[in-house]
C-alpha cells in the first residue's frame, strides 16, 4: 500500500532572493487530477510542487517556469505543478480517516467566482489544495472530489467572515493510487456525502480554516 510521504521544505535561488518550494516527491506514480497550470488534468504523476513566488508576478510562461523549477529540483517524467504568491512554509497539514491534504492560503484577494463585473487584479492571492485519497477513485469521483474541495474551502471563507468563494488563482490537485486490491473501477463517488468526499470536505475546510 503506498503511503503518500509529507513534502519537503527546500528553496531555489531566483532573481536574488531565496524562494520556498515545497515538494513532494512520491515514491511510485500515482493517480492525480488537478487544475495546475503544469500537470493539469487526470494522469499520472511521480511528483508535485507548490512553489512561492513574489506578489508582483507576472511572467506569462508558468508551466515552463515550474517545468524548469522541477527540474532544478531533480524531478523528471510526469508531475503536478502549482504557484502562489504566499510563504510555502506556512502550509497547514490535516488528515481526516485516511485522507490527507496540504494547503497553502492565501486570501490576499478574496472574490465571489459569480460577481456581476470583473476587474483586472493586479496582486494574487492563491489557495492551493494538495489532497491524497488512499483508495482508486474513478475518473467521475476524481472530479467530483475536486468539486468537493472547492465546496468546503469555500464554506471555509465564508466562515472566516469573506464574502468570496475563493481567490483568481486557486488551484487543488487530488492524488489516488492507481489501482487499489481487489477493485477494477475504483469508488465511483467524491461528492460530499460519500466516505472519501466526506473526508476530503472536512480535511479541506479545516486546512482553509487553520490557515486564513
Amino acid at each position: 500500500m503506498i503511503v503518500l510521504p509529507e513534502p519537503t521544505l527546500t528553496h531555489r535561488a531566483e532573481g536574488g532572493r531565496d524562494e520556498p518550494v515545497l515538494v513532494w516527491r512520491l515514491p511510485e506514480p500515482v493517480l492525480a487530477i488537478s487544475s495546475a497550470v503544469l500537470g493539469g488534468g487526470i494522469g499520472p504523476c511521480g511528483w508535485v510542487v507548490n512553489a512561492s513566488v513574489p506578489m508582483s508576478y507576472d511572467r506569462d510562461d508558468p508551466a515552463d517556469h515550474l517545468t524548469g523549477i522541477a527540474a532544478g529540483l531533480g524531478l523528471s517524467g510526469p508531475g503536478v505543478g502549482l504557484l502562489t504568491g504566499v510563504n510555502v512554509a506556512d502550509v497547514v497539514a490535516t488528515e481526516d480517516g485516511g485522507v490527507l491534504l496540504w494547503a497553502t492560503v492565501g486570501l490576499g484577494v478574496p472574490i465571489r467566482a459569480a460577481a456581476p463585473a470583473v476587474e483586472a487584479v493586479p496582486h494574487v492571492g492563491t489557495i492551493n489544495v494538495v489532497a491524497w485519497v488512499p483508495v482508486r477513485l474513478s475518473a467521475g469521483a476524481l472530479v467530483n472530489a475536486v468539486a468537493t474541495i472547492t465546496e468546503a474551502k469555500a464554506q471555509a471563507i465564508r466562515d472566516l467572515g469573506w464574502d468570496a468563494t475563493g481567490t483568481p488563482t486557486d488551484a487543488v490537485c487530488v492524488l489516488c493510487p492507481t489501482e487499489t486490491p481487489g477493485e477494477s473501477h475504483g469508488a465511483a463517488y467524491g461528492g460530499p456525502r460519500s466516505t472519501w468526499g466526506a473526508r476530503l470536505a472536512r480535511a479541506a475546510y479545516q486546512a482553509v480554516l487553520s490557515g486564513r
